[in-house]
């Protein structure tokens, strides 16, 4: 019976273990924590100066700000999630390891998203109140911003994975990660508009939800692979 139960726990530990270590790491490396904060935080603040400072235009224009500020924010922070390891060569160790690639990606992954998406997520009313976004859209702005921003993680996982060997990656991670997140962009920016002219929004949580079901079954697994081609 304790030889059966071993692996589970052997995985869990492993997982808990990177989890710890990404968070860990992330908070020692000051800058690498903030720069997606204050980029996104930069990029929202700056819209109302450049189209105009009109409560009723930057109303209109409110979801799709805050939404692509945190889609660029987080592109902003992925290459830091394989670099390092790929430069000190624990990648390698992490790819030798026997516990299942599968949930340490998926570690990485949640890590990523706990110091780049979530501080989004908790900003996201202050910049919607300062973009003079209604009050009734407060909630579907931080709930589509709180399932859709795990899957701009996951998705971009794969095109770091893809790309960790290059050395100048910049464009091609975008061209690679733009197409996979855009859909999450356009279906939580359009709830919350929805929102905002008292239209049901069900359906886009919906597919809001089937987008991160897919992403946390699929992306690590595809990010596993990549990872194993990009290193061999």
């Amino acid at each position: 019976m304790n030889t059966v139960s071993t692996p589970e726990v052997s995985t869990w530990g492993a997982f808990l273990a990177t989890l710890r270590r990404d968070l860990l790491v992330a908070f020692k490396r000051r800058n690498d924590l903030l720069n997606p904060i204050m980029f996104f935080l930069i990029v929202v603040t700056l819209f109302p100066l450049g189209v105009s400072p009109d409560p009723a235009e930057l109303t209109r224009i409110a979801a799709g700000v805050v939404w692509v500020s945190a889609l660029l924010a987080s592109m902003l922070s992925l290459d830091n999630l394989y670099r390092a390891d790929y430069e000190d060569g624990s990648l390698e160790q992490l790819l030798l390891s026997p516990q299942p690639l599968f949930f340490l990606v998926l570690a990485k992954n949640i890590a990523h998203w706990l110091i780049s998406g979530l501080p989004v997520v908790v900003l996201s009313p202050l910049l919607a109140y300062m973009l003079y976004l209604p009050t009734e859209a407060y909630w579907t702005l931080v709930l589509t911003l709180l399932i859709g921003t795990p899957v701009l993680s996951l998705f971009g996982s794969i095109g770091v994975a893809l790309t960790v060997g290059l050395g100048s990656r910049g464009l091609i991670l975008a061209v690679i990660v733009l197409p996979l997140t855009m859909p999450v962009l356009i279906i939580g920016a359009k709830a919350v508009t929805d929102v905002m002219f008292g239209l049901p929004v069900g359906s886009h949580f919906a597919l809001l939800g089937a987008m991160l079901a897919v992403a946390l079954s699929i992306a690590p697994l595809a990010s596993a692979a990549a990872l194993r081609i990009s290193v061999s």
